[in-house]
């Protein structure tokens, strides 16, 4: 028990981080969206110690909200990615049966 927690006082729980998640869609998704929700995940657990809870919960929910933002964006390009070299071979595919 925390010394400096009062008495009968429950403890506020540490809210999710999103760090791994933040740094995973900054890798593989979404490099700007994925660095806002890093600059966010890394303040929960310090706002946490420094006994802002509130600041902690909203910076939790911010990181959270940019991380699912980020893995959502990078899957919709990734998906239109997918759909532009499909149809672009299939372009070419075409052009070449037309030659012969």
């Amino acid at each position: 028990m925390d010394p400096l927690q009062p008495i009968g006082q429950v403890p506020n729980p540490r809210p999710k981080n999103w760090l791994v998640e933040s740094i995973l869609v900054t890798i593989f998704c979404c490099l700007p969206l994925g660095i806002v929700g890093i600059i966010y995940a890394s303040s929960v657990n310090t706002k946490y110690d420094g006994g802002d809870f509130p600041g902690a919960a909203e910076a939790s929910k911010q990181a959270g909200m940019w991380t699912k933002i980020g893995f959502f964006v990078g899957l919709g390009l990734g998906i239109l990615g997918i759909i532009y070299w499909v149809f672009m071979a299939s372009l070419f595919f075409h052009a070449a049966t037309l030659q012969h």
